[in-house]
């Protein structure tokens, strides 16, 4: 599998769900000072930690100010921290030198913050003790300072890179739509971007009643290749005469269009993975169908 653009140079790579759980696991019974979690969205990074840690950790997510960080450390000293998706990370300055003092490698961490964001020190001191642990999860890290660095240095860089067969492979233990889930099967050689989200966002479009197909359109996949492949994959059509006809009746387009679309799925190798029938009926979250109660004889 080629590098990703987007893996850091130094970062340790696992390519299978079982490994990512397994750290996770390791840093919820706490062995792990500090992980930095990297990865491409979509591929469960954070609900697989936070199955792992449950409830007990706290969780920084989305948009947060260094300080806001170190009061939330303070209100929750010595809980395991999840610091998710906070884009500002190690570009914010004064977040990566809080970053330094609380990943520290030391059992007991000092943890301080001198500035006037912290008034007078009575409700937030302006230092703590904690031996909280941090795992860090993000879509992308870039060591931009000496100072990123030396926050690197005091963990675990993972780069979570899972192949378009281990993520098919995992999103059976819990999608719903058999149609959708066996079409993206029987392409998988045609999505090396392949994310869960592709298949929830499928199955929404297919539940509206919408072309479902659209969400691969959006993704950057040639419309009329993904046709072809459809097609192709379709046993009720057993010659190219009757897959170039039903190509123009889809809208594909004329004969020497989806023969042109079809040359480019040859030579790409399919991906095969033994077909799986999905557990689940409905999503989760779904109301169960009301039971039709029946008096009398």
């Amino acid at each position: 599998m080629p590098a990703s653009k987007k893996r850091p140079k130094n970062a340790f790579v696992i390519r299978d769900f079982e490994s990512l759980e397994q750290y996770a696991q390791k840093f919820a019974e706490g062995f792990f000072n500090l992980l930095i979690l990297i990865g491409p969205a979509g591929v469960a990074k954070s609900q697989t930690v936070k199955q792992a840690v449950g409830d007990k950790a706290l969780r920084i997510e989305g948009s947060a100010t260094a300080f806001g960080i170190y009061r939330s450390l303070f209100q929750n000293r010595d809980k395991p921290v999840i610091i998710d998706d906070v884009d500002s990370l190690y570009t914010d300055r004064e977040c990566v030198r809080l970053l330094k003092c609380v990943c520290q490698t030391d059992p007991v961490k000092l943890v301080q913050w001198h500035t006037g964001a912290a008034g007078d020190g009575k409700e937030v001191p302006k230092e703590f003790e904690t031996t909280s642990k941090v795992i860090i999860i993000a879509n992308e890290w870039k060591t931009l300072s000496e100072n990123v660095r030396a926050v690197e240095n005091r963990g675990h860089l993972l780069f979570f890179e899972p192949s378009p067969a281990a993520v098919h492979q995992k999103v059976a233990d819990w999608f719903w739509d058999q149609e959708v889930y066996d079409f993206f099967g029987q392409n998988l050689h045609l999505l090396p971007g392949l994310s869960m989200r592709h298949y929830v966002q499928a199955a929404e479009l297919k539940a509206a009643g919408m072309e479902w197909l659209d969400i691969l359109h959006r993704e950057g996949f040639a419309e009329k290749t993904v046709l072809v492949a459809k097609i192709k994959n379709d046993p009720k059509f057993t010659t190219e005469a009757q897959r170039a006809k039903a190509f123009k009746e889809q809208g594909g387009g004329g004969r020497s269009t989806y023969f042109a679309h079809a040359k480019k799925l040859v030579g790409k190798k399919r991906i095969d993975v033994p077909h799986t029938k999905l557990k689940r009926r409905k999503p989760p979250g779904s109301k169960p169908e009301p039971r039709l109660r029946v008096i009398g004889g």
